[in-house]
């Protein structure tokens, strides 16, 4: 997070000061700031906290901040300076604290004041404004205040106990000061809650202080004792003392700088920019809607209606794989152990990977039938195969196209599924077989080990297989089918697109037509209009073939109930406010 996080004091002497702060540096530490060690010289051990290394080390010859009167740095002069170092936080030739964040290669610097001049009077002022006239009533709490010229201000004022003190206490804050306004007020509970954290522990141990200094000696009862001095002689002989002093922490900065160092790093991470990218898309819409239907199924179920559940109708699962295994077989931790290893290897891991398993001309037939909504089945012994087959076959489709039964002890229906798993030993139909809206996968045992390449080390399993692809209607190496199907082979064949890219070029080929399905469906469904200019509309975008004919309509049962009825509502209330008239 770009901002700087500063402790403030209001001296009764020279007013608010700033006592200690902290940067965030995205480059190299600036001039007289460098981050190597000097032997010998301050060496401190190394934390770690919230995978920042915090190390304070030596960071260059030059003394500290406003050590030297003569010096050019842009803090007070040493005649502005506390005697008892009130208006100071690290002594003279301190070289302050840093903090390297090894994973994003970002430097936490903490001093007493920043050494960039314009930095320097935006804390000045933020300082100022925090401990004078930007207070919360009671003069102790959370504010914010700020402009576009010097920043935005989250401040937190606090009193911390000091016998030798008026009133017994002096006035702090711990202000955090960026550009950025509303990433700062969207911060405001997290800093609050972060902040008062760290009050607290510094108030409680200036309580401790405090409470065996009275016991010891009572600054109440002496102060009426004593005779009557001018106030203005009070004060000068009675300077802030420093607030190491007031909590009896020597290690109090390098705990600050540890503090203010995390919660820079934290407030940074917690809020991260998305993009968003309009309305919702349709499988986005049809996830939402078969999530919603599965929980109120879930809720109109009971005990006794479950127990009725024939056990002999596989369910139709989206995305969910079915548990084929008994209670006896659950108690068998060593067989569930090889199983889940043997699933991780004979899996099939992208349409690339498909491809070149089942070899261009098969990958393509069982493509095309995929795309056209036939029945896909697949007949194997190994189920997790076959789940993998479904799992990377669907995202060629349409949420709402997609009907998924992973393995079946018996044929079901096209209506109930279009991807099917069956086990070998089960008989399917002959009208099935020699249908031209059905494909079948078999996977059989291979007859020499080699029969198929080694694509990756850990897929030594897949070599042992042999798959046959077979359909009553087969695709021709020729034919030129789907336009999406040969954009979709064009980018599986294109070695210098990643699998991701591939994958990210597939979502964008799915809303293209899904959108050319919409304009479809509404010119046909709702507007009812003819057929001569339903051929025009599919010249205009490009799908006049009849293969992109067919994949129109099957993906149009994939359409979502909420845009349906959207589109449904729109078309009758034209009609119900002209009856009204």
């Amino acid at each position: 997070m770009n901002a700087i996080v500063a402790l403030c004091h209001f001296c009764e002497l020279h007013g608010p000061r700033t006592l200690f702060c902290t940067e965030v540096l995205h480059s190299p530490l600036p001039q007289g700031a460098s981050s190597g060690d000097i032997s010998g010289q301050n060496e401190q051990a190394e934390e770690e906290e919230g995978g920042i290394q915090m190390s304070s080390r030596i960071r260059s010859h030059s003394p500290a901040e406003g050590a030297s009167a003569d010096s050019s740095s842009p803090g007070p002069k040493k005649s502005d300076m506390c005697e008892a170092s009130g208006c100071r936080s690290l002594a003279g030739g301190h070289p302050g604290y840093v903090s390297h964040d090894k994973e994003t290669s970002i430097k936490y610097v903490s001093h007493q004041h920043p050494n960039h001049p314009q930095l320097f009077s935006i804390v000045r002022q933020a300082c100022v404004r925090s401990l004078s006239c930007e207070v919360c009533p009671g003069r102790e709490g959370p504010i914010f205040f700020g402009d576009e010229q010097h920043g935005f201000v989250f401040s937190h004022t606090f009193f911390i106990k000091d016998s030798l003190a008026r009133g017994f206490q002096r006035w702090y804050s711990i202000i955090t000061i960026m550009m950025d306004r509303i990433y700062l007020i969207n911060s405001w509970p997290f800093l609050l809650g972060k902040i008062r954290g760290i009050i607290d522990e510094l108030q409680g141990k200036a309580l401790k202080v405090f409470e065996a200094e009275q016991y010891g000696c009572p600054q109440r009862a002496q102060r009426m004792n004593t005779a009557f001095t001018p106030f203005l002689h009070q004060r000068n002989g009675n300077a802030a003392r420093s607030l190491t002093s007031l909590t009896n922490d020597e290690n109090l900065w390098a705990c600050l700088h540890t503090s203010f160092a995390w919660l820079l790093k934290a407030c940074g991470s917690r809020l991260t920019e998305k993009l968003l990218e309009g309305a919702p898309t349709e499988d986005t819409l049809v996830q939402m809607e078969k999530l919603a239907d599965l929980k109120e199924e879930s809720e109109g179920w009971d005990g006794s209606e479950e127990e009725e559940k024939p056990s002999s109708q596989p369910d139709v699962v989206e995305g969910q794989e079915l548990s084929k295994c008994s209670p006896e077989t659950s108690l068998m931790p060593d067989c569930n152990s090889w199983n889940v290893a043997h699933r991780r290897l004979s899996i099939f891991r992208s349409l690339r990977h498909m491809r070149q398993v089942l070899g261009a001309s098969a990958f393509r037939m069982l493509a095309w039938h995929v795309l056209m909504g036939n029945q896909v089945i697949w007949k194997a012994r190994d189920s997790d195969l076959v789940q993998s087959a479904f799992d990377v076959l669907r995202t060629m489709l349409p949420v709402g196209c997609v009907r998924i039964i992973p393995y079946s002890d018996q044929y079901e229906e096209a209506y109930r599924c279009n991807f099917l798993g069956l086990s070998p030993h089960v008989q399917i139909p002959s009208h099935i077989l020699s249908s031209e809206f059905a494909v079948l996968v078999e996977v059989r045992t291979a007859t020499r080990s080699s029969l198929y390449p080694t694509l990756f080390d850990d897929e030594q399993s897949l070599n042992k297989y042999e798959f046959v692809v077979t359909s009553g209607s087969p695709v021709a190496a020729d034919r030129v089918g789907p336009t999406i199907l040969n954009k979709i082979e064009a980018a599986l064949t294109n070695q210098n697109l990643s699998v991701d890219v591939v994958d990210q070029c597939l979502v964008c080929l799915k809303e293209e037509w899904m959108n050319k399905v919409k304009v479809l469906f509404k010119f046909t469904k709702v507007d009812s209009r003819p057929k001569e200019d339903t051929q025009k509309l599919l010249s205009i975008l490009g799908a006049a073939e009849e293969d992109n004919v067919k994949l129109l309509k099957f993906w149009m049962t994939g359409l979502s109930k909420t845009y349906k009825s959207h589109l449904m509502s729109t078309v009758r209330s034209p009609t119900s406010s002209e009856s009204r008239n």
